[in-house]
């Protein structure tokens, strides 16, 4: 009931100033009109009063006979009988249409306000369950449309971030899921028989899985803080991030060539080592035996990584950055990683107003660039190997 007292509102105001423009414009004619009217007569008969006091140039009645004093004095009551006639008709007319105005006005106030009132029942009628419904508002391009089409738009974008969320809390609770379930299983048989040997395999099972279920709430919890923004914002050394990140993750005889120029960015230092080490670490982890991991920093900002490794088909590169994708496995899969890397740099690259992109390398690996707003330049550069 409010929704509609709501329309109604608006309904009677657009009524009202159309009638008001009607009224208002109607009358001032009509008074404007009159007005001349009136002068214009009143000029006329003071016309006649001058043409009968001059000296008769033809033959007709006395000037002093009765019917002489009869139809001038007609012709002095006209202007006034005119003007009564003429605001009479006028005031009648006006009233008449005014009607006609106020019925034109809701009516067609009704019309223009329809497809709102269609756009207002759509998000009325909108639920979690039902943000596939789009208005589709047919009709010439106006205004309107424009409204419409931008709230269908919405609706797309907000369709797609509850099913990414529902995506993200199903993959979630799986990945969740089994390291509880491998702690349960050893607890449950495990220590059915519980000899010596047989506890300390259980102690290990056990302390792989906790590990497991840490790295997952950890990535969970910066990926959450990454896609909340930055609080606050310093200067950064990125070179000085890159080397401390890239000396800090481990290897297996995987050669890391380094080559870094002096780049100050504005961002969270922690946040941004953790963007490198997660773009170093996914390079190294995902390699073949004896390859090559290149990290490069340039002066504009530019941080690229490029690996040797399997091949790495070019339509499934975009799924990569979505959380808890991998690329042997659509959704989840037998992994030591939570497939939180890629997705953890997008979103601190979001909130760094930095821009992600990947491609596959001719052979095999990937090559990912991340491009900062640079700053300023700090003195120096270094271009050095580093094997880990």
């Amino acid at each position: 009931m409010p929704a509609v007292r709501r329309r109604g509102t608006v309904r009677l105001r657009l009524t009202a100033v159309h009638t008001g423009l009607f009224v208002a414009t109607s009358a001032i004619l009509v008074l404007t009109v009159n007005l001349l009217l009136q002068t214009m007569l009143h000029q006329r008969v003071a016309g006649m009063k001058i043409a009968e006091a001059a000296p008769p140039t033809f033959a007709g009645p006395p000037s002093g006979s009765p019917m002489t004093g009869a139809v001038m004095g007609d012709v002095a009551d006209l202007p006034d009988a005119v003007l009564r006639y003429q605001w009479t008709v006028s005031g009648v007319t006006i009233a008449a249409l005014t009607l006609v105005s106020i019925a034109a006005g809701w009516w067609l106030s009704g019309r223009l306000l329809r497809p709102l009132h269609r756009i207002t029942a759509t998000a009325r009628r909108l639920s979690v369950s039902t943000l596939h419904e789009r208005i589709a508002l047919a009709g010439p391009r106006d205004e309107l449309t424009e409204l419409a089409d931008t709230f269908d738009t919405m609706l797309g974008r907000l369709q797609s971030a509850v099913d990414s969320q529902r995506r993200f809390v199903a993959n979630a609770s799986h990945e969740l899921r089994t390291p509880l379930a491998i702690q349960r299983a050893a607890i449950q048989i495990g220590l059915d028989d519980p000899t010596p040997q047989r506890l300390d395999e259980i102690r290990r099972e056990l302390l792989l899985a906790n590990h497991r279920a840490e790295r997952l709430i950890e990535g969970l919890l910066v990926l959450a803080q990454s896609e909340h923004g930055l609080e606050t914002s310093e200067p950064v050394a990125l070179d000085a991030v890159v080397r401390q990140a890239v000396g800090e993750t481990p290897g297996e005889g995987i050669a890391v060539t380094l080559a870094t120029e002096p780049v100050q960015v504005a961002g969270d230092p922690v946040l941004l080592h953790r963007l490198v080490a997660n773009l170093v670490h996914n390079a190294v982890r995902h390699n073949r035996s004896g390859g090559t991991v290149e990290v490069r920093l340039a002066s504009t900002g530019d941080l690229t990584v490029r690996n040797t490794g399997p091949e790495v088909p070019a339509d499934r590169v975009d799924e990569l950055f979505e959380p808890f994708r991998r690329l042997r496995a659509a959704r989840t899969g037998p992994s030591d990683g939570a497939g939180l890397g890629l997705s953890i740099v997008a979103a601190i690259a979001r909130a760094h107003d930095a821009a992600v992109t990947a491609r596959p390398n001719p052979g095999g690996g990937l090559e990912l660039t991340v491009r900062f707003r640079a700053r300023q330049a700090t003195s120096g550069a270094e271009s050095r190997p580093v094997m880990i």
